[in-house]
Order: C-alpha cells, then structure tokens, then sequence
C-alpha cells in the first residue's frame, strides 16, 4: 500500500469516527466499504437491538418483494406484515423489536440456528411466557424430549393438533361429542353441509353449518306436515312434471286452432309447414329434436280439440302420454281447452306445496333419522362444543406465534444481510449467495452464478441496460415443472463466444434442479479488457468478411444478368446482323492511365522505402515498441471505454426491475466480477487430434505468423509515417514525379500532334 493509500485510508477512518461521533451518538455503529459504497455492517444481537437508531438514508434497500427469493416463503410473510406481497424498513423494524422482546438471547439471531431451544425464549416478558407454554404444548403434542423445534415441526398444524380434539379454531369434529348422539349428530350434519377441514386435517363443522343443519331439519319437517293431498295418487308427480313441460305448447295449439277457424285459409300457415321437414329430412332427425319441437303439438284442423286418436309431435310424445294415461279418461276420445285447465285446477294446489318445498338438503338422510334427530335435539349441545373449542383460541394463535419466532430465528438475519449491506452478494465465500440469486447457467464453457429470476420482463426491457453488464435472457423449462421459469444471467468474464439468441444451456436453481435453458434476448455490454482488446480486430475481420460477400454476391447476380441478357439478345440463326464498328485507338486516354499507374507506384515505392529506411535505424526492441504502438492505437480506445463502463457495472437496475427499492449503488468491478462468473481451465497436456490437418511444422507456422505481423506492422507504420511526417524527401520525391508525369503529358501531346499531321489514306 502506498503512502498516499495509507493517508486517504486514514482520512476516511477520521470522517467515520467523526460522523459516527456526531450523527448516532447513541449507538456506535461499524460501516464498511462493499461494492462501491460505505454500509453499515450488521454483525450481532446489539447491532439488530438499535436498528431503529439507524437512519433510514444509510439502508441500502427500502423495500423489496416476498416471492421469487431463494428463502423461505414463510418467513417473508411473516415479515411482511400489512400483507402487500413487500417488505418495508418499518416492517423490518417492528419484527426485530418483536424479536428482542420475546428471545433472552438477542445474538442468537446472528447464527440463524436450525432450530429453537426453548430456553432461548425470554419468559420475562409477557409475550414471551405466552410463547413459551404454547411451545412447550407442542413439544408435548409432537411426543419430543429435546426441548427445541425447527420450522418443519411447527409448520405442521395435523402433527400438533393430531392428539387434540379442540384447537381454537371454531370447528369441532365428530370425536368432540361427548355421547353417541351427539357424534350421530355430527356426523349427519358434515354428511349434509360438506363440513369445514379442522387444524388436525380431519373434516369438522362450524356454529354456522350447525344452524344451518338444524333449520334445514325443522322446515323440512313443517314442509312434510303440511303436506296435501295428491290428486292423482301415486302418478300425481308424474302428471304434474307433464303438465308442466306441455303447458305452453298446449296452449299454443288452442291458439293456433281458434285462429284457423277465424280464417280458414290460414290453416296452411299455422300448421307444420312441409318445406321446414324437407330442409331436414337429408339429416339425422334424431339430432333435430330442438327443430321438431318447435313445430305445432298436433296437425290444426280449426277444431278447437285435440284427437286423442290421432299421432303427436313425437318431440312431445311421451309426456303427452302420461297425460292421457293417469290423468285423463281410458275411454275419452278428445281433449279441449277446458280438460286441460281441469287438469290444471286439480293439480294446483299439490303444485303449490311441493314449490314450497323447504329444507331439502336433508331429505337424503330420509324422515325416520330426520324426525330422530329433531326429537333428540343435540343443537345446544353442539353450538356448546364450539365455544369450548373457541376458548382455546389464544393459545392456537400462540402455537401460530411459535412458527412464527422459529422461521425468523432462522431467516431474519439472512433478510437483514441481503436489506441493509447486501453482504451475503459480496461475500468472499463463494459457498453463500444471496436471496435473489436463482442459481448457476452453465454456458458456452462458462459458469454464471449471478441469475435472478425475471418477474416483470417490461421493467427489464426498461431498465437492465442501464447496469452496463453482458446479460443474457433466458426461458427455462423442466419436465414435471408447469410452465416456464425466466431467468437474466450476467457474465462478467471471458469473450462472448458463440452466444446467440435461440442457443440451448443448462440452468442449475438453488435446489441442484437442472433446467433446459434457451436465449431469447442478449443485452451487449463489455465483458472483459481482453475482449475489448480483440473486438477492434474481430469487427475489422466481419467487415472484410461481409464487404467480401457482399462483391461476390454482386459479382455472380451481375455475370448471371449479363449471360440472362446475351441470352435473350442473342440473334436467331440465317438472321444477318451488322458488324460491329471498332473504335479507333485511344493513345492518349491510355498515356493518361500509365501515367496515373505510375504516380500511385511511385509514391507507393517511396513510401515503402522510407519505412523500411526508418526501421532499419532500429533497433529491435524500438521495432516491438513500434508494433506495440500500432496495436495500442488500434485497440486502445476500444480497452479505454471498456475499463470505463466495466468499473461501473452496477447490480441496482437488475433489482430494481424485479421489485426491490435500492437506496444504493451495488458495482460490480473488475475483481469482484471475476468471481460471479467461472471459465474452464483445461490442463496443459500434448494431445493429438487424430483428425488434425497435416501441415507445416509449428516452428515454420511461427515464422510464417511473425512474417505476416511484421508486414501488416510496417504496412500500418509506412500509412502512419507518410500520412502524419511528411518530410523533405517525400516532397521532394513528389516533386520528381510531377516533373515526370509533366514530361510524360509533353512527350503524349507531341505524339498526338505527329498523328495529326499524317495524311489520311
């Protein structure tokens, strides 16, 4: 560490001694330096004692959401206790003033123990003795002889209320009942209203469906006493079910008939219409039955009558037939309007008391049990049984409080770590994550341990780019796994490789559950210094690439359109065409061209021989500082802004996307960076590839490779030297060609004067 280290370090402990000294006289709280910024760091029981003497500006998260972490749900919930699906800072204040008050030993908080010792339960406080007895009755329950309890065991309401006939919910089961009938009662009560499931997981029933149970056995009872007679015997719910299907279609036949003899020429239109039958005839009628009950319940003559010798709609057939046969005469031949409303009257007033009918979920259990069951009348009794149940609902809610100490004994620490520092994140123990960690991808050779799963994909779009880090978004999906899990990873070492969309990986969650995993969006960003160091000379190399495409693409449509086009042109055979005329020979137009060519030589040549002049002034170590240089110039700019974006590489926007309320930056530099992300490491062996190219010897490929860098170097150099020092001997050798090309323009025109002045033959 240099001298001028050791004093900014100095400087900074002044500046915290001092602000702790003037800004939390009460408490003297430790601060360190993670991830680009001062936290407070939490590492004991006093330290989560005076919480509320923190500012609230110093938390590094104000807020964050209850689902899609890698902690227990349980204990989320339990954290959040307005029950919004997020955690506030006076959410996590109020729980850890909870828990200072009902633990004795406050740092047993910082080792997040597996489980409770019961001993640790401060039963000096009211609250705390509360919890205290209701944990011993679940020791008691669960049949256990260590006094401790882990999250499994008070998480399971039928382990602990299994031996219990009252729990302090409100609902008794059958085993409540202190005699035969009051069981009976019980039981054909849940057998009638469904019953409600009680905390030991058996089905009971509640003072609500009690009542119910009862009022449905009294107005079934009245309905059945008031019972009268059926005038139809046996058969009158038969003809009152009939009657009351054909009502309407009788009386629209009636109607159909007393407009037919108003005006007999309209019987054609009030009867079935042959047309209609015929447009379903080509059918399977049987699938018709709504069509052909639409038709008239018998032919309409105009007689206001219905011939019982003649056939039926057969859609109406057979309740028509009831009819007739228990509520109509064997030997009456028709039925009119008034037989009908005969019928009607008699069955008016049975129609009436069965409408009235009440209490009918009961009628299963049939009128003998249903009048035993009002004669031994247990309803008192059981609504009695229910409070006796309610009396012990403060001491179920305690059981309830128990889980509910024992989760966050585990996990509030954990919750802590990952609201106020983010310390679990930047932990140098690759072992700990944290809780929004989802797993590990494994792709393109590479292991991503920064993933976080993608809840809201809109506010990703939004804002994951402004973190500056390589990510990769992905679809997971998993055999037995309903639908699919999206996930963002950043990769933060190594080159990007051949990582496209739509490229399969494997995505590993915090359980060792392996997913299928595909790329469905990349957000480009600097990965490495030595990836932007080759990035200049990879995008060079696709541009030649792609320019080179580009002209043989061009060149092959145009040597296709020109065939296409001689083709088509090309003169039929005996066609007699006209000689093409020559054109007579240009020297000066081509004087110019050699002139030209030359020039572009000779400054070409001059050029080179500088640079070869230079570097044979040399000596080789300046020559690799020049090659050095030219590769500087070229990828230097390229390293320059990628240091910069990758020193500001930030884990906030990732967080913010998913829910959190991040109060603070969380960079991700360099160093820390080469831990989020493993590259393979191979051992260095000599292996054959039996399928290897034979070819030179690598002595010989190491020459030829330097040979081909050497001249791309001196290229590059003799560009560099004749664009940016021009000296005295490149002007003069300009000079030199200019004079040239000036004697070659002379000795041209000269020529074409001597051309001239020849007499034409």
């Amino acid at each position: 560490m240099s001298i001028m280290q050791r004093e900014k370090q100095k400087v900074r402990q002044s500046i915290n001694k001092l602000y702790t000294m003037t800004t939390h006289r009460k408490y003297p709280w430790s601060f360190q330096n993670i991830g680009g910024a001062t936290r407070v760091k939490i590492q004991s029981g006093e330290d989560i004692r005076h919480l509320s003497e923190l500012d609230e500006k110093m938390w590094t998260v104000l807020s964050c959401p209850i689902e899609g972490l890698e902690i227990d749900a349980q204990s989320m919930q339990y954290a959040d206790i307005d029950g919004d699906g997020k955690i506030h800072v006076q959410e996590i204040l109020a729980t850890a003033k909870w828990l200072c008050d009902v633990l004795s030993d406050v740092e047993l908080l910082c080792k997040s123990p597996a489980s409770l010792p019961l001993s640790a339960i401060n039963q000096k406080s009211e609250a705390g003795l509360k919890l205290w007895k209701s944990a011993q009755q679940i020791v008691k329950s669960l049949g256990k002889e260590a006094q401790e309890l882990t999250k499994a065991e008070t998480s399971d309401n039928i382990s602990i209320f299994a031996q219990t006939k009252f729990n302090g919910d409100g609902i008794i089961i059958p085993a409540c009942g202190a005699t035969p009938e009051e069981q009976n009662a019980l039981t054909a009560a849940i057998q009638i209203t469904g019953g409600t499931i009680d905390r030991s997981g058996e089905t009971g029933i509640t003072a609500e469906q009690i009542e119910a149970f009862y009022q449905a056995l009294v107005d079934y009872k009245a309905w059945l006493d008031a019972a009268v007679e059926a005038p139809f015997g046996d058969n009158t719910s038969a003809v009152m079910a009939a009657y009351q299907a054909l009502d309407g279609k009788v009386q629209d036949f009636f109607m159909r008939s007393r407009l037919a003899a108003f005006d007999s020429d309209s019987i054609g239109a009030l009867d079935v219409q042959v047309a209609r039958i015929e447009a379903i005839s080509a059918e399977n009628l049987t699938s018709k039955m709504d069509e052909i009950a639409s038709y008239p319940l018998a032919r309409v003559t105009g007689k206001a009558e219905i011939d019982l010798s003649e056939a039926i709609n057969p859609a109406w057939a057979t309740p028509f037939a009831t009819i007739r046969t228990h509520a109509l005469p064997a030997k009456q031949k028709t039925l009119t309007e008034a037989d009908w409303k005969a019928i009607g009257d008699k069955l008016a007033a049975y129609t009436a008391w069965v409408n009235s009918k009440a209490g009918a979920s009961v009628e299963s259990l049939g009128i003998e049990a249903i009048e035993a069951l009002l004669q031994q009348d247990k309803k008192a009794a059981l609504l009695a049984l229910i409070e006796e149940d309610k009396a012990l609902a403060e001491e179920a809610a305690n059981i309830q409080q128990v889980d509910k100490l024992v989760h966050l004994t585990t996990d509030f620490y954990t919750i802590l770590k990952n609201f106020i520092t983010l310390q679990d994140f930047y932990s140098t123990n690759k072992q700990r994550k944290a809780i929004f960690q989802a797993g590990t991808l494994i792709i393109d050779q590479r292991a991503c341990h920064l993933c976080l799963r993608v809840t809201n994909m809109a506010a990703h779009n939004t804002m994951a780019a402004a973190s500056g880090m390589y990510l990769i978004y992905c679809d997971c999906v998993r055999k037995g796994q309903a639908g699919t899990l999206p996930i963002v990873a950043a990769m933060t070492m190594g080159d990007t490789g051949d990582i496209v969309v739509g490229k399969h990986a494997i995505f590993y969650d915090r359980e060792g559950l392996d997913w299928d995993a595909t790329v469905t969006k990349i957000i480009d960003n600097p990965i490495s210094i030595s990836q932007a160091f080759w990035s200049p000379y990879r995008r060079m190399s696709t541009w030649a690439e792609n320019l080179i495409n580009k002209r043989a693409a061009e060149k092959d449509a145009k040597v296709m359109d020109d065939l296409t086009t001689k083709l088509s042109t090309a003169p039929a055979a005996g066609t007699d065409t006209a000689a093409p005329t020559n054109q007579p020979f240009d020297i000066a137009k081509f004087a110019g061209i050699f002139a030209a060519l030359g020039m572009a030589l000779g400054m070409i040549g001059s050029a080179l021989v500088s640079v070869a002049k230079g570097f044979a002034t040399l000596t080789w170590w300046q020559v690799l500082l020049v090659f050095v240089g030219i590769m500087l110039v070229i990828s230097g700019p390229s390293m320059i802004m990628a240091w910069m974006k990758l020193r500001k590489r930030n884990l906030a926007p990732l967080l913010n996307a998913n829910g959190w309320a991040v109060n603070a930056s969380s960079l991700i530099n360099l160093t820390f960076g080469s831990t989020l992300t493993d590259v393979a490491k191979f051992p260095k062996l000599k292996l054959r590839d039996p399928y290897a190219k034979k070819g030179l010897p690598t002595w010989k490929k190491w020459v030829i490779s330097l040979s081909v860098i050497l001249l791309l170097a001196g290229a590059g150099a003799a560009i560099w030297y004749f664009c940016f020092y021009k000296n005295q001997e490149a002007a003069l050798v300009e000079e030199k060609v200019e004079c040239a090309a000036q004697e070659v323009e002379t000795f041209v025109q000269q020529e074409a004067e001597k051309l001239d002045s020849v007499p034409a033959k």
